[in-house]
């Protein structure tokens, strides 16, 4: 067990919380539009954070407000949905909540979740209850527990690979979800009835915690399952990750990754970003009790006293991988076998027409930033209504926060790309190859971390990006480009090509190397680039590429050989040029 003596005050809020449930059920209905303190961090292990509309609390400045203006309070909620699965009916109950109490937006999360925001204290019980009613649940989509599992959304069917991949990821989010009924009793037990419909939260919904106890995790915890030819999910930016091992035919085993975060804090040496490190490798059927260790070593020896350190790679870290190997053999009873060789080769974003094996197809829709929202010249929610309502195709919600319409016959192929058509919402093959490899995180107004703007940025960005990259003839290169409103790396932006990441009000700090693989750490190249700049910064960059790249060498590995020191020095002499 851990030593620490002192505990974060999170970690006090745990404790005296009796299994999450605090003194939510008492301010839910009390006059305030807010929760407390201890409320605010209990709630996001329901799926929910407290947020402050900046844009709105800005407005009020404007308005005359005297002193300092009040936060402009809402709550964000979002729904937890392994491997991105959900049903036609599923998905237009979540945009009835967003425009019926939301703020008119859905939002795709880049761990394949929907996320609805603007919802008012008054509404959080209906939103959560509704979402319980067509079968979802939000309970460890957020908080220091296990959050979504993340799975390739590909609905290849008849393949027993990627039907095993489903459904590991679906037994480990089962699993390693919370038991409390605390959740059930505050947003799924119908107040004048009693009766209640049971999603997430153990098999009858009366378990203790067997698995995190009292005081759940140290931080959260996050988990992907995918396949080394098709690394969509990220698998080394994930705390535990199962990599196949496959011969085609079935899944021979997994490579257990460990370790992988990207939450920073500039001001603090002690934090970093990591890939995952590879831990051993298994057989299928010990992934659940493997997963349940090392969630357990975790649990057990995660820094509960500083919660800047204590996701699982500082875990690792501190007692090294080898110990931390030994320690997780001696929770699951017996020894580890070493990693496999296999390792991840490719990436797919299953953008595009597909055929799923059954004679159907599947079609990848481009949703810029998972933002779905009707606007000038592109409703993209109205369409979705249609095809929804029309044409009734299962979902799947991909990791680079895009949606596939699953299981289309043939006949229908065509009506849904002419609904796309109608609504002014450009096909995946229409948009630039930077904008389909690009995402960014919500940040301003709404993300309480954010210290400037990012998904309202990246459109204005990347329009002059591919201006540049007309220029240069290198419209049609493939890398990722990820931009977050601070150091926290939602939008994972620590391992790709090119990663912009919130510094200061306007200013970011420019990240190369990464690539789209997943499977390393970019490093910084440009530190406090304001905003105007952040092309101009990079423009040098693509240019060294185009003229001394290697045969078949991609933006990121180029990055990777040259180096920082030879990209500044070209920087400042194409600058001196200039």
């Amino acid at each position: 067990m851990s030593e620490e003596k002192k505990l974060s005050p999170v970690e006090g809020f745990k404790t005296e919380s009796n299994y999450l449930r605090g003194d939510i059920g008492k301010e839910l209905v009390d006059a305030n539009d807010f929760f407390g303190k201890s409320s605010v961090q209990l709630l996001k292990n329901h799926g929910v954070y407290q947020q402050d509309d900046r844009d709105a609390r800005s407005a009020g400045r404007v308005e005359g407000h005297v002193g300092k203006a009040p936060k402009a309070y809402s709550f964000m909620v979002r729904t937890k949905i392994p491997g991105g699965k959900l049903t036609s009916s599923q998905l237009l109950a979540e945009l009835d909540l967003c425009d019926q109490i939301g703020n008119a937006t859905l939002r795709i999360t880049s761990r394949q979740g929907l996320q609805l925001h603007g919802i008012v204290k008054g509404d959080l019980w209906k939103a959560i209850h509704r979402i319980n009613q067509i079968q979802l649940s939000t309970l460890a989509a957020c908080g220091d527990v296990e959050r979504n599992v993340m799975c390739c959304p590909a609905p290849i069917k008849n393949n027993p690979i990627r039907q095993q991949l489903q459904d590991l990821a679906d037994h480990i989010a089962m699993h390693l979800c919370p038991h409390t009924t605390a959740y059930h009793e505050l947003w799924v037990r119908d107040p004048e009835s009693g009766e209640e419909t049971l999603m997430g939260g153990g098999s009858n919904g009366h378990e203790v915690e067997p698995i995190y106890g009292p005081t759940y995790l140290p931080r959260k915890f996050k988990t992907a399952v995918g396949l080394p030819e098709d690394n969509c999910v990220d698998m080394y930016a994930n705390d535990l990750a199962f990599m196949a091992i496959h011969d085609r035919a079935t899944i021979r085993g997994y490579n257990v990754l460990v370790g992988g975060g990207f939450g920073v804090t500039p001001s603090a040496e002690k934090t970093w970003p990591a890939v995952a490190q590879k831990l051993c490798s298994i057989n299928p059927e010990e992934a659940i009790d493997v997963a349940t260790a090392v969630v357990k070593v975790q649990r057990d020896y995660g820094n509960r006293a500083d919660r800047k350190v204590a996701r699982l790679k500082y875990t690792i870290h501190n007692m090294g991988l080898a110990a931390f190997k030994a320690k997780v053999e001696e929770y699951y009873g017996k020894p580890l076998a070493d990693p496999d060789p296999t390792d991840v080769t490719g990436f797919d974003d299953h953008l595009g027409w597909s055929e799923q094996g059954d004679g159907k197809g599947w079609y990848g829709l481009n949703v810029e930033n998972g933002r779905i929202q009707d606007q000038a010249g592109s409703n993209l929610k109205s369409a979705l209504r249609m095809i929804l309502t029309t044409m009734h195709p299962t979902i799947r919600l991909t990791p680079h926060q895009s949606i596939l319409f699953c299981d289309v016959t043939p006949e229908q192929k065509q009506e849904l790309e002419q609904i796309l058509r109608d609504h002014g919402v450009k096909l995946s093959h229409e948009i630039s190859a930077v904008r389909r490899w690009s995402m960014a995180c919500v940040a301003w107004p709404t993300c309480g971390l954010a210290i400037t703007e990012s998904e309202r940025a990246l459109p204005g960005i990347l329009d002059e990006l591919e201006v540049e990259l007309a220029k240069l003839g290198l419209s049609n290169e493939t890398f990722t480009v990820r931009m977050t409103g601070c150091p926290n790396g939602c939008s994972r932006p620590y391992n790709c090509d090119i990663g912009i990441v919130g510094r200061a009000m306007n200013k970011y700090t420019l990240y190369v190397g990464g690539r789209l693989l997943g499977d390393r750490l970019n490093f910084e190249y440009k530190d406090m680039v304001p905003h105007e700049e952040v092309i101009s910064s990079l423009v040098p960059v693509l240019t060294f590429f185009k003229h001394a790249r290697e045969d078949g060498e991609t933006l990121g590995d180029f990055c990777q050989r040259v180096g920082a020191e030879q990209l500044t020095a070209f920087s400042e002499q194409y600058a001196t040029a200039e």
